[in-house]
This record gives C-alpha cells, sequence and structure tokens, in this order.
C-alpha cells in the first residue's frame, strides 16, 4: 500500500513549473530507452525501470508527474501496477499511459478498465507518444 499524498495534475507549462517527471516502466530496454530520450528531448525528467515492483516502489519514492506502463513485464505487470496506483487516493490521480504490443480491443478496454487514462500499441511513433504526454498532463 503507497502512503504518500500526489498533488492534483498542474498545466505544467501554462505555469512555468520545473519539468515533469515522467516514470516509465519496461521491461524492453531499448523501448525504455527510446522513450526516455525523447522524453528528456522534450524538456521531461524520464526516470526508468524494468518491472512492476520496482515501477511502485519509485512511484512511492519519486512521485512522478506521470507514469507510462508496458502490460507485460516480470514479477508484476503494468496492468497489476495500474490497478495498485488506481486503488489509492494517494496515487489515483496519477496519469497513466499504458503502452503495449496487446493490441486487441479485448487489452484496451481491459487497460481502460483498471484504470489508464490511456493506451498506445507498440510500435509507436515518438511524436505521437509525446503528443499523448503533454495531453494528460496539461
Amino acid at each position: 500500500m503507497l502512503t504518500f499524498t500526489s498533488p492534483a495534475p498542474l498545466d505544467y507549462w501554462a505555469l512555468g513549473l520545473a519539468e515533469p517527471t515522467i516514470l516509465v516502466a519496461d521491461d524492453d530496454e531499448q523501448t525504455r530507452d527510446v522513450i526516455a530520450v525523447k522524453l528528456q528531448a522534450a524538456g521531461f525528467h524520464a526516470i526508468t525501470t524494468d518491472n512492476g515492483r520496482s515501477a511502485l516502489r519509485m512511484i512511492q519514492s519519486e512521485q512522478p508527474d506521470m507514469v507510462i506502463l508496458d502490460v507485460v513485464m516480470p514479477g508484476m505487470d503494468g496492468l497489476s501496477v495500474c490497478y495498485e496506483l488506481q486503488s489509492s487516493a494517494q496515487t489515483a490521480r496519477i496519469p497513466v499511459l499504458m503502452l503495449s504490443g496487446l493490441d486487441r480491443q479485448v487489452d484496451i478496454d481491459l487497460g481502460r478498465t483498471v484504470g489508464a487514462d490511456d493506451y498506445m500499441v507498440k510500435p509507436f511513433h515518438p511524436a505521437e507518444l509525446l503528443r499523448r504526454v503533454r495531453k494528460l498532463l496539461s
């Protein structure tokens, strides 16, 4: 159970605030690195991990402004992480973008059911990812 409070989402750019922190959890190192580089180039602070359990620990310690989760990860999958976030009042306001190779409508619907704010299918276009990140953070 997570035990910190998360502020309501803010429009960082309109308020002139510091770069938002985004946690990227994906077990594929290449995908994780591409996302982190693109986020950093766009003015975000990216932190990364390769599994769901570590993602939950990092959310507690780092208090990111947003989370990007792969669905299929070892130990604890992204759906379970998203469900845990949505189940806690302290983390339910953190926007979650699911990013997965699972592209059936039932997979997308399940991601939304557990609380994802958006769902992108791999392979993805980095510009589209950044557009969706900005939308979720504003």
